[in-house]
């Protein structure tokens, strides 16, 4: 009811664009999290604006399941980060949006638990964040485009450095002052011709540690606290990776190298996707998990081999944790969850998004549809199969996709999790330095908080005959850093009137801790306020005067020391 309400509310805003041109002082491409705050505060800045969502869903990944909001610290989210959260408190405050649950039974947990006198809540179900979202957006001056996709062939136009135009699949043009890209893969970004990068750096690049290949079980100590590299989500010994067992003529299983790569060094490999499901255990909103038609019994078989593989008790098997699932759900209201990846063998499709940044639509869509195959037969496989154990398949038989949530049928999210895409290289790279307060730009304009995060990149075969995953590291213990500016604009001579406040200037192990929702909301905010000043100084983005910016970003609520 409240999508309906919405849309109705806005059918003067929602062009019928095909073939039209449309002209705003600001033209945000991608409706995610970041191109929402941006949205907003180009309208609370007297800006016309355009907000393009390529798909018939704003949110990204905050509407599309991702509930347990990763923060790190909370006191460093501010302005329309915060109050997107507060939004959600009043929200779960309204006795009519508990359905499923009482309130008073319902207990958030973890870095998401919320103290009895705060403004804000921090884990929600998808249609809480939709709903939210939709609300801010009502009370500002928004055009909002659905289903409109990027020429990314010839689409952008540009003149003398600046982009003049943005050109649509559909023949759409959408002229402006200045473009903003808020998509998770930087298309927009990649069109204007700006310099970026995929894939993992080395760590000689810039002098970091934790970039690269990472198999080795590192001990790193950031600020007093240890930090395990290659430790967490990996097989337990002696699981055999080849199609017959002890043979290495017969092949290898699916999506596993036969080496890793040299320590320490680049590639072009990115970590794992998933869908972040959400979830729910009660009989009357619960879909049963169903083997999908594509199902491949090979496609499991190290899964099989793990449990058949694992000895003494549960700990001893994974390192850590206390159930034989292999998903980690977080409670949501609702007795609903966002599931994530959790052991050696889980929902990150490891191995299977490398072609993802740079591939087509079309290409994009097959990859997105075979993550969803391989998630549902994962969790068809744990609820049904003769060789996962009865406790397992027990357990998991009680769950299933919601049928409350998404559009789909089956109950789930178009969004897959895209941790990571293309990188902008600007001026500034943000690196491993920043992250442990080594490195302090002069121009911040938010802060990141949580800890450098990488999922496992690719599974490869070790030196006996075993298979392991590759590419996890999880390096916390340090405080709230300082984002810089110069970090989510191009090199001047690439483009003076682009920002791009996800697929910022990063290296990967730095991006692994920036790419949280309430960060990219905070950046959003900061990108469309440079913008802003930009159009009233007749300078280009990278001209403006921080001083100026700054005192903005403060005015508003933004925390940046």
């Amino acid at each position: 009811m409240i999508r309906i309400l919405f849309l109705m509310t806005f059918l003067f805003l929602v062009l019928s664009t095909r073939g039209q041109s449309s002209k705003a002082d600001i033209i945000i491409y991608g409706g995610t999290s970041a191109g929402i705050a941006g949205a907003i505060q180009s309208s609370r800045m007297g800006k016309s604006v355009i907000l393009i969502e390529p798909s018939n869903r704003i949110g990204g990944l905050t509407t599309g399941g991702l509930g347990q909001t990763d923060i790190g610290n909370k006191q460093a989210i501010g302005g329309i980060s915060r109050e997107f959260y507060e939004h959600i408190k009043a929200y779960y405050d309204n006795p009519e949006n508990w359905k499923w649950q009482e309130k008073e039974d319902y207990k958030d947990g973890g870095q998401t638990r919320s103290a009895e006198k705060e403004n804000a809540m921090w884990t929600f179900e998808p249609s809480a964040a939709l709903a939210a979202y939709e609300s801010m957006i009502s009370k500002e001056r928004i055009t909002l485009i659905y289903n409109q996709r990027l020429d990314r062939k010839n689409g952008v136009l540009q003149k003398e450095g600046r982009i003049q135009s943005i050109t649509m699949e559909s023949g759409a043009i959408f002229s402006g002052d200045v473009f903003i890209d808020a998509t998770y893969e930087g298309d927009l970004m990649a069109g204007a011709g700006v310099t970026y990068t995929i894939g993992r750096e080395s760590n000689s690049q810039y002098g970091e540690t934790l970039n690269g290949v990472q198999t080795s079980f590192i001990n790193t100590t950031i600020s007093g606290k240890v930090s395990r590299n290659a430790y967490y989500h990996n097989f337990v010994a002696q699981v055999d990776p080849f199609v017959k067992k002890g043979d290495p003529e017969s092949g290898l299983l699916p999506y596993v190298n036969q080496k890793p790569g040299v320590e320490g060094e680049g590639d072009t490999k990115i970590q794992a996707y998933c869908f972040r499901m959400c979830l729910t255990d009660v009989p009357e909103n619960r879909i049963p998990f169903k083997k999908p038609k594509e199902y491949r019994e090979r496609d499991y078989e190290l899964l099989f081999r793990n449990y058949e593989a694992r000895t003494g008790d549960i700990q001893d098997m994974y390192s850590y944790g206390s159930s034989l699932l292999p998903w980690i759900n977080s409670a949501m209201p609702n007795r609903k969850t966002d599931t994530n990846n959790k052991f050696g063998f889980s929902t990150d499709f490891i191995g299977a998004n490398y072609a993802y940044p740079e591939a087509s639509y079309a290409e994009r869509q097959q990859i997105v549809e075979a993550h969803r195959t391989y998630q549902q037969g994962l969790m068809w496989t744990l609820a049904n199969h003769p060789r996962i154990p009865v406790e397992v398949r027990t357990e998991a038989s009680k769950w299933g996709t919601t049928k409350d949530e998404f559009d789909r049928e089956d109950g789930w999210q178009q969004q897959l999790y895209i941790r990571e895409a293309r990188r902008m290289i600007s001026d500034y790279v943000m690196t491993q330095h920043n992250c442990e307060g080594l490195r302090v730009p002069k121009d911040p304009i938010g802060l990141g908080a949580y800890g450098m995060d990488s999922h496992n990149v690719q599974r490869y075969v070790d030196a006996n005959g075993f298979v392991k995953n590759e590419g996890n590291v999880e390096a916390h213990g340090f405080k709230p850093y300082p984002i810089s500016y110069a970090s989510i604009v191009p090199k001047k001579e690439e483009c003076e009137n682009l920002i791009v406040p996800v697929c910022l200037s990063a290296t990967h192990i730095a991006f692994g801790s920036i790419r949280m929702e309430p960060v990219f909301m905070v950046l959003g905010q900061s990108a469309a306020t440079a913008a802003a000043l930009a159009i009233d100084s007749h300078l280009s983005v990278q001209e403006i005067s921080f001083e100026t910016l700054q005192k903005k970003l403060l005015q508003d609520g933004q925390r940046i020391r």
